[in-house]
């Protein structure tokens, strides 16, 4: 019965008009108490044909104050402080005038009929303070207490942080129609709190709230959320780890030292952790002024601007304000959701700023591309157009030839050509000691970029950045996961040996921005990658971040490494060595690099391998001209060693 009738009347609220008169009636209340307390409880001894006067008095004071403040609009079941602060305000405010009319009145006219005695006016502030504020938390407690013991589902939440964030949560969750929460308790790291109450919610250590409220319990009653506004991301991931090792579910707040004005946190804000939120790593600080002084006013060409690296190069490079930003790309679709993207999120930039340029085309179509570099002349190239899927690159050896190398040479020919000031090429940790022909086409990219630096020395400046994997990005493990998550498993891993190196979209792009603007030309720059991740894990962890339990819930398949694969990626080759920049995550690559006329003369021999057609010619001719390329689980293995006749 009462959780029906609380379903039925929880979305309906008291009109303001009716607790606007309910104040009026405890100020004629508290009035009619405060003149019987003052004569002795002898009613008759009160001048009420004198005292109704004053009532009224009181009362306008009262009602204009009330209207000033607003102090009747606030939802009673959710009365907080700063509605009681309203309150306060409005009968001190009104008291305060009450007595300065009176005062000045039997002053000013020698009458003492005006005066209303002090007395009377303080006893009946404190009874109206009282009474208003008593009234709205005991409604406000009745109806939490109905809510938490109606019978029904409950959430059960711990808020890991019990400062101004942990109160906004919880009193979101309170404030919540459709779901029931029942707040634990508050988990703080500040040992002062321990066992204190904060807003009526018992504040626990760590340690305290997993031994009473999760060992020993079934975790799949429990939530945890992480309501820290400043937290390390080592702290971050400690944090998370430790709850997810006891399967439960750990969701976060948004912060809201982002928000402004008076922030009203939404239920729906609070999300449950993401595998990004576990691999995430001190922001990344880069040189914005030396950035904005090379790209701004200029014109920026970027090529597969629809895929997942390009579309957020195009995202940070807009903020540096470029006269003219190209955005290449041969999927139309793709360019045309950035288009319609950046016009709604990057209004400020566009228009009179920065102009925007779709350009659907092929990157391996010359006659294409020079039409392009002779129209716009761009001042910088950023290529991060690629085949970049190991698995199929290796049965479509003619594809990965002909984008990744010779559409790259194409590009890099033109910048030369044009005069391009800076050609950044986004290349891969697979072009390391490749092992698949994706990896060995990416690696002859670099060489071919390196030898053209060294030929036109003064010219265009060409810079290589590597990194490894890119969570989110279009075809990563973590898109497929998330796909076989929702579609009830199994989650499919090639080996549960492999390990891999993972950076988010925005921090690649960041660092790609940073070492464009560093590089003086001929430089390979390798980013730190962090600590190497197991994909078992990561796997583990995700089915743990969906709610789920491994086995019970949706198993982990592990189905042999792929053709070209390997179980670990490398930055570096044997041969290689850095050499330390000003920025602590970017290094330089020192790496060996062909004379452009050796280079030149060997990809005349691979076009011909391309028109031939033959994919054992085509890989023999790659693996000749990059000679640590040495297949691993492929076809082509059996052409290790061998040499063209």
């Amino acid at each position: 019965m009462i959780e029906h009738l609380l379903t039925k009347y929880s979305t309906r609220f008291v009109s303001r008009h009716l607790i606007l008169a309910i104040d009026i009636a405890v100020v004629i209340v508290a009035f009619f108490i405060a003149c019987t307390l003052r004569f002795n409880l002898e009613i008759s001894a009160v001048n009420w044909s004198l005292y109704k006067y004053y009532l009224l008095v009181l009362l306008a004071t009262r009602i204009i104050f009330f209207f000033y403040f607003r102090s009747y609009t606030g939802i009673v079941r959710h009365t907080s402080i700063a509605d009681t602060s309203l309150i306060f305000k409005a009968i001190t405010t009104s008291s305060l005038l009450t007595m300065i009319i009176s005062v000045a009145l039997s002053r000013t006219t020698d009458n003492n009929l005006f005066y209303i005695p002090i007395s009377i006016l303080s006893i009946e502030y404190f009874i109206s303070l009282f009474l208003m504020i008593a009234s709205r938390l005991l409604v406000k407690n009745i109806y939490k207490t109905l809510i938490v013991n109606a019978p029904g589902e409950k959430v059960n939440v711990l808020i890991y942080g019990a400062g101004e964030l942990g109160i906004l949560i919880k009193n979101t969750l309170l404030r919540n129609r459709h779901k029931k929460y029942n707040i634990l308790g508050f988990i703080d790291d500040n040992p002062s709190l321990s066992f204190k109450s904060l807003e009526g919610v018992v504040v626990y250590s760590e340690s305290d709230a997993v031994h009473q409220f999760i060992e020993g319990h079934n975790p799949e009653d429990i939530e945890v959320i992480l309501a820290i506004n400043d937290i390390k991301p080592q702290r971050k991931n400690q944090i998370i780890e430790r709850f997810l090792k006891q399967d439960i579910i750990v969701k976060v707040a948004p912060s809201i030292y982002d928000k402004l004005g008076d922030y009203q946190l939404k239920t729906e804000e609070i999300r449950n952790i993401r595998i990004e939120d576990l691999l995430e790593r001190d922001p990344i600080q880069i040189d914005n002024q030396n950035i904005s002084r090379q790209l701004a006013g200029r014109v920026a060409l970027v090529t597969g601007a629809a895929g997942s690296i390009g579309s957020e190069i195009i995202r940070q490079l807009i903020r540096f304000q470029p006269k003219t930003l190209i955005l290449l790309d041969q999927s139309e679709s793709g360019l045309y959701d950035l288009d319609n993207e950046l016009k709604q999120q990057f209004k400020k930039y566009l228009g009179d700023g920065t102009r925007v340029i779709l350009q659907v085309a092929d990157a391996t179509d010359e006659i294409r591309m020079r039409h392009i570099f002779s129209q716009y002349h761009p001042n910088f190239v950023f290529h991060a157009a690629a085949y970049k899927h190991v698995p199929l690159m290796e049965d479509h050896p003619y594809e990965a030839i002909k984008v990744n190398v010779f559409g790259t040479k194409i590009l890099a020919d033109l910048a030369v050509e044009t005069g391009v000031n800076k050609f950044v090429m986004i290349s891969t940790d697979k072009a390391v000691n490749p092992t698949n022909v994706m990896g060995a086409t990416k690696r002859l990219a670099e060489l071919y970029v390196q030898s053209l630096n060294n030929r036109f020395p003064t010219s265009t400046r060409f810079i290589t950045t590597r990194f490894g994997n890119v969570l989110g990005s279009n075809g990563s493990v973590v898109p497929l996961f998330q796909k076989q998550i929702q579609a009830g498993g199994p989650i499919t891993v090639t080996h549960p040996d492999v390990i891999r190196y993972f950076m988010t979209i925005p921090e690649a792009c960041q660092l790609v921005l940073e070492a464009g603007s560093m590089g003086k030309g001929g430089e390979i720059f390798v980013f730190d990658m962090g600590e190497p991740v197991r994909i078992a894990d990561l796997a583990q962890k995700m089915i743990k971040l969906s709610g789920l339990r491994l086995e019970k819930d949706i198993q982990i398949t592990y189905t042999g490494l792929r053709p070209g694969e390997k179980l670990y990626e490398e930055l570096l080759s044997d041969k290689e060595r850095t050499v330390a920049t000003y920025h602590p995550k970017i290094q330089i690559a020192k790496v060996y690099s062909s004379p452009f006329t050796e280079i030149t003369a060997t990809l005349q021999d691979l076009r011909k391998a391309l028109r031939e057609g033959d994919k054992a010619l085509m890989v023999t001719h790659l693996k000749t001209i990059v000679p640590e390329f040495i297949s691993n689980n492929s076809m082509y293995e059996e052409l290790d060693g061998l040499e063209l006749s």
